[in-house]
């Protein structure tokens, strides 16, 4: 192609004139480009703005915001919140001796100063603190004189071997062993609830700061008198995420470098370069600042969005410097290819980033607080990115326009041969349009089988958030291998009427229940208020085993339960919790106790008891991965119907959308495949993804269409009109997959594995898309559309490159 050719971006649009712009563009364009200064000082004055709140933004997580909050199971258990929360929120410290046992002097006063330091760490709820020093641990046992009991450290410990001797015994007659004390009694437990918001400020609870002050005060203070010091619990896990996502500063700065370096490489322009990086990192700017502004904060799925940001800003802007350096070959000025740009790219582009906010609003389906959070701020971005790449950048590219090295590069790119360009657009003819896409039915047909293995929620034991070999993950290894009691809990509470819920047929049932459960698969065990009040009818009978069972007689029952812990039942003895412990929180496992659970419920529930699910972390784990489920379809439905409907807005023909949509299809179907070969469940951290995916991978094929209609309409065949696409806007297509696949493949080393699996999977379905967009296209269109000139429309000579016919 040369510089006359009338082929050229500029000078088609030149020969069209104004008569084919739209309505928005003709009202737009003049009025942009008037009122360059005055926009230039109103952009500035509202980057000072969301530079100063973006400054303010701090780390943000909570319980609430990271569960289903509206799902009944979470409604159930925060209902009770005040009663379950040593079953649910919680935080494990396995204090560990080198010794042979607990059972010194030295250890027992470490365990006290951790005790006492854990004490008054904000946020810690202290009335249901429990270690082997607290009060609330206490040892029972029957005795010729009656029912004695007392402390397991008794008042006046002093640390002598009778004492010493004392606590032993005491540990073994109050059944703690296996939940408080380790099955080889080197280590115990300090069962840390915690409160959601400070009850004196009314403060949410900072997730990272508290994770922050146990390393401190607990791991690196006491981590070296002798003991090793496990922590464990859900909000352990989210000061790990804290901590980790950290690094994504570094991150993001490797991001920035790779991004330029590809830019100046692509434009040979370092105007060009610095105007694109400099209006797409003001996009990232803006968003954190209104962010910040609507109340939100950065919590460890939403820190990801600005490489979101700033990958699709850049990506956008790649078509703005093709578009520029045709233009300015042909002879336009800087103004008038700046003008050019905005009438060629606005519409096209405009739809495309609605698409790629369709995609992240889709996911407002999810009701996840940090899912939901994570939507509106991704949409935020896009909505920024239309403003910083639709009008501010061709308003600096009209002052500043593209080197003299550019140009020379443009026209070395249009002087070659595009040999890759004529291979590629021979997908455009019909017989290898056949093979394209009977590959791509074999493959979507291979994808779509490995899929089915696709299981929702976690596949991992530990905290999947965080990689195998993390701190927290080698922590709880330690506690699940040295205590019966597992850390993944199942709550089932069980309602009654006021005072009733000692009485035989609430016990009765709730031992059948029981019974029923631990015969389960996946059910290590199960305890409850009736557990223990066998053991103290049995121990009132002087240990006759003949005795461990439930009572008929009232008294019996209430003096039993008198004697165990209250946080067996609730203040007005309304509701008894049941616990199972269960082996992991494998989705199958979740799945199956609750089918177990709702089938007992269905057939015993009445007016004595009501079986109600649920709490504890496998509960909660358990709601979530019911809502996952039943969003992703739906997610998937909205975001292809959404989508579909806007390429069609955009073409009027629902052929076109068949051509750009099948191969988003097929590589949503990849990605679930290559999710189930990988063990990655359909969760939280995996379940955007897709989304992401398919609103942004539209982007490609609406680029590549719009710029194929062009020359279709100007009378070129499809093969050759194809052939010319590819020439500019195919390649900076290809640009824009590399672009987005390098914003987000810094993310797979990262320590935090969802963040490393989200990369991972989005730096795929980048790729793909682009791949699958310039193959599939031209294929589908060689067998599904008919192409019409258009009245008017001027016969063109493709380049000599291309040919025609």
């Amino acid at each position: 192609m040369n510089q006359n050719d009338k082929s050229s971006p500029a000078a088609g649009d030149a020969a069209c004139g104004h008569d084919k712009l739209g309505m928005l563009e003709r009202t737009l364009e003049p009025r942009l480009f008037a009122w360059r200064l005055p926009i230039l000082i109103l952009f500035l004055l509202a980057s000072v703005l969301f530079g100063w709140q973006a400054a303010q933004l701090k780390p943000d997580a909570s319980f609430q915001k990271m569960v289903p909050a509206s799902h009944p199971f979470i409604a159930n258990y925060l209902k009770y919140e005040a009663e379950l929360r040593p079953l649910g929120n919680v935080v494990r410290i396995a204090v560990e001796t080198q010794d042979k046992d607990i059972y010194s002097r030295a250890y027992l006063e470490t365990l006290r100063r951790i005790t006492d330091e854990v004490f008054y760490i904000p946020g810690v709820d202290r009335g249901n603190l429990k270690s082997l020093w607290t009060p609330n641990v206490l040892w029972t046992e029957v005795t010729e004189a009656g029912m004695v009991g007392g402390q397991i450290i008794p008042q006046g410990f002093d640390g002598s071997p009778e004492k010493i001797a004392e606590v032993r015994t005491n540990v073994v007659r109050s059944g703690r062993i296996g939940s408080l004390v380790a099955a080889d009694q080197r280590s115990s437990i300090v069962l840390v609830p915690l409160l959601e918001t400070d009850p004196d400020t009314g403060a949410r609870l900072d997730y990272g700061q508290l994770s922050q002050r146990l390393e401190k005060l607990v791991r690196d203070k006491y981590g070296k008198d002798g003991v090793r010091i496990h922590i464990t619990g859900f909000a352990k896990v989210v000061g790990d995420l804290i901590a980790g996502a950290s690094a994504i500063g570094l991150f993001f700065a490797i991001t920035f470098g790779l991004t330029v370096a590809l830019l100046l490489w692509y434009s040979r322009c370092w105007r060009s370069t610095l105007a694109t990086v400099f209006c797409c990192s003001l996009a990232v700017l803006w968003q954190l600042g209104i962010v910040h502004l609507i109340g939100f904060g950065l919590d460890p799925y939403s820190i990801l969005v600005p490489f979101l940001t700033f990958a699709i800003g850049v990506s956008h802007a790649v078509q703005n410097i093709n578009t520029m350096a045709a233009a300015r070959l042909s002879g336009a000025s800087n103004m008038e290819t700046a003008r050019l740009t905005f009438r060629q790219l606005f519409i096209p582009g405009s739809v495309a980033l609605l698409c790629d906010a369709v995609g992240f609003s889709t996911l407002l389906v999810i009701d996840i607080g940090v899912i939901r959070e994570l939507a509106i701020s991704a949409s935020i971005g896009v909505a920024v990115i239309i403003l910083t790449k639709m009008f501010l950048l061709p308003i600096l590219m009209s002052y500043v326009g593209v080197s003299d090295a550019c140009l020379r590069h443009q026209a070395r790119k249009q002087a070659s041969q595009h040999r890759l360009a004529r291979a590629l657009a021979r997908f455009a003819e019909p017989r290898f349009a056949r093979l394209a896409v009977a590959f791509a039915l074999l493959v979507l047909g291979g994808a779509w089988s490995m899929s089915r293995d696709l299981k929702i929620g976690d596949l991992d034991p530990g905290a999947p958030e965080l990689r195998a070999e993390s701190r927290y993950n080698r922590d709880s290894a330690y506690i699940s291998g040295h205590y019966a009691t597992s850390a993944d809990v199942f709550v089932v509470m069980v309602k009654t009427a006021p005072g009733e819920c000692g009485s035989y047929p609430v016990a009765d049932k709730v031992d059948r229940f029981q019974w029923e459960m631990e015969n389960l698969a996946g059910v290590e065990s199960t305890t409850s208020l009736f557990s223990g009040m066998k053991k103290v009818i049995a121990g009132a009978n002087g240990g006759d085993l003949r005795w461990h069972a439930l009572s008929r007689n009232r008294y019996v029952s209430n003096a039993a339960q008198r004697v165990l812990p209250s946080e067996l039942y609730s203040n007005d003895c309304s509701m008894v919790p049941v616990m199972i412990f269960l082996a992991d929180h494998k989705a199958e496992t979740l799945a199956r106790v609750v089918r177990a659970a709702q089938a007992f419920a269905a057939a015993n529930d009445d007016q004595t008891a009501r079986f109600t699910l649920a709490g504890g972390n496998a509960g909660i784990d358990a709601a979530t991965n019911i809502v996952i489920a039943q969003a992703q379809t739906q997610m998937l439905v909205l975001v292809y119907a959404i989508v579909a409907l806007l390429v069609w807005w955009e073409f009027r023909s629902w052929r076109v959308a068949v051509c750009i949509m099948l191969p988003l299809y097929v590589t949503s179907a990849l990605c679930e495949a290559i999710m189930a070969r990988l063990g990655l469940g359909v969760k939280v951290a995996t379940l955007p993804v897709i989304a992401l995916g398919i609103g942004i991978g539209v982007d490609y094929g609406i680029y590549i269409y719009n710029r194929l209609q062009h020359f279709l309409d100007r009378g070129l065949d499809l093969k050759a009109a194809y052939c010319e696409t590819l020439k500019g806007t195919g390649a900076a297509v290809a640009l824009t997959g590399v672009t987005l696949a390098l914003g987000v493949l810094t993310w797979v080393w990262s320590d935090i594995k969802f963040q490393a699996d989200m990369g991972l999977l989005l730096t795929f379905m980048f790729l793909w898309n682009m791949v699958g967009a310039i193959v599939m296209i031209p294929a589908l269109a060689a067998l599904v559309v008919r192409p019409a000139r258009r009245p008017g429309a001027v016969e063109t000579v493709p380049s000599a490159a291309c040919g025609n016919g």
